[in-house]
């Protein structure tokens, strides 16, 4: 098989050509921009193009198919090329479909935890001996590749995007994965320029439940308002229900365990209610794919967490320094909650920055008001930079935070937020710094050697 990727840089997309070059396929690929970690990681597999740019020259009717990136416009002179000649144009959704039509597919959808589960269920699974392919938002340890395909796995995990399929398919992209196992961690407004209202977005929601295939399951959160609303409200009686909720549990000495129906206990490597939320959705699946309760606690003792997801960066015996990918409100408010439950007795430093377009628009932003109340200092922060690039309009520091509520900092300079830090006793308190991005280049870990000290 050849395979042309059009905007082969992407985080995705890169994922997926490796993945089809590791199963035999010949790839090739063409962006205007490859960064790290694309870059690099295309060049250890011989895929990065020898010239960046688009080169109409590479698209032949001897291509089996074409991949079209998100990154990639829809006058893009490759893809005009693709549809001159007739060739097949997926996009990466269609594809990953495409390659996992014969399997069955379990799809985790929601606007927060959709990383964490994919990879709860897939560190589960390998500990049982299943083979499963996958897709996947974030690097797991012990996985080389966000993107795995086979010809011998049967089932397919698939982290499923609620953003748009492609720049010629303006379907969401959990609308093409039809699954078989269909996972709601959570609804919460989100992408707000391609959903202007809540209405639009909860009903790819509830669309998505209605694409189940027949005879198929839906798991979802019925600890969340909105998600439950939609489930009751889904009608099918052709598909199993199962809501889940959080599960019994202790935090004692800095350790979380789950407290099974006959009292026994299970430590975890990682904490925090949301996570247990995650951790009984990613249960309810690997029970339907034939995993017991037994093998499935052996193995979730030992899961230590998606990158970015409430991840320790470093910590000594006073003090602990963790990042989040939080960026969503009841993100932001469920990760403090999660570090003032799991260290009662410390002080707590919360930074949060304002990175995505939603967050960065004044109208969203009233949807953060009151979420870093349990942090004891609260720091805010974007870039006007930022607002520029996404053409918003300017951003005052006094409206973001009335937005927050009273007791938060902003800051529109990072370096002047770092040294604020620099200033701060870390004897009995944490630091949680909570972004999609990070911050405008702090080095996270170089942070956290110069804090604790």
């Amino acid at each position: 098989m050849n395979v042309h990727f059009i905007a082969i840089g992407g985080a995705a997309m890169h994922n997926l050509a490796i993945a089809l070059h590791l199963k035999g396929y010949n790839v090739t690929g063409s962006d205007d921009e490859i960064f790290d970690p694309a870059k690099s990681r295309l060049a250890k597999y011989g895929l990065l193009p020898k010239e960046e740019g688009w080169h109409t020259e590479r698209i032949t009717n001897n291509l089996d198919a074409i991949v079209l990136g998100m990154h990639a416009r829809a006058d893009n002179p490759e893809l005009l090329k693709a549809q001159e000649l007739g060739l097949r144009i997926y996009s990466y959704p269609e594809y990953l479909y495409e390659q996992s039509k014969d399997k069955t597919r379990v799809v985790i959808g929601g606007s927060h935890g959709k990383t964490t589960t994919t990879a709860m269920i897939l560190h589960v699974l390998a500990h049982a001996g299943i083979e499963a392919d996958y897709m996947v938002g974030a690097q797991l340890e012990g996985f080389e590749v966000m993107v795995r395909l086979s010809e011998t796995a049967k089932v397919m995990v698939i982290e499923g995007d609620e953003y748009l399929t492609s720049p010629i398919d303006r379907r969401p992209k959990f609308h093409v994965y039809l699954p078989n196992i269909a996972v709601v961690t959570g609804i919460e407004w989100d992408h707000v320029n391609v959903f202007p209202t809540f209405d639009i977005y909860k009903d790819q929601f509830a669309q998505f439940m209605n694409l189940i295939r027949p005879d198929g399951t839906l798991i979802y959160c019925a600890d969340d308002a909105v998600v439950r609303e939609v489930a009751e409200a889904n009608k099918r009686t052709d598909i199993a229900k199962l809501p889940y909720d959080v599960p019994q549990y202790e935090v004692r000495d800095g350790v979380t365990s789950l407290i099974g129906c006959n009292g026994e206990r299970t430590p975890l490597k990682v904490f925090g209610r949301h996570n247990l939320l995650n951790m009984t959705a990613a249960r309810l699946v690997c029970r339907t794919l034939g995993v017991s309760d037994e093998l499935f606690n052996e193995a979730i003792s030992t899961f230590g967490g998606a990158s970015k997801r409430l991840e320790l960066v470093k910590k000594n015996d006073h003090c602990a320094v963790y990042k989040d990918f939080a960026h969503a409100p009841s993100k932001l408010r469920a990760t403090i909650h999660a570090m003032h439950e799991q260290y009662p007795d410390r002080k707590l430093v919360a930074c949060m920055e304002l990175h995505t377009f939603s967050s960065l628009t004044q109208e969203f932003l009233k949807q953060y008001h009151g979420t870093m109340e349990e942090a004891d200092i609260r720091f805010v922060y974007y870039s006007k930079h930022a607002l520029q690039l996404k053409k918003l309009p300017d951003l005052d520091p006094s409206q973001v935070q009335a937005a927050f509520g009273d007791g938060v900092q902003v800051f529109t300079d990072s370096n002047a937020m770092v040294a604020e830090l620099k200033r701060m006793q870390w004897n009995g308190a944490n630091l949680l710094m909570m972004s999609s991005g990070n911050f405008d280049g702090i080095d996270f870990n170089h942070l956290a050697d110069e804090l604790l000290v």
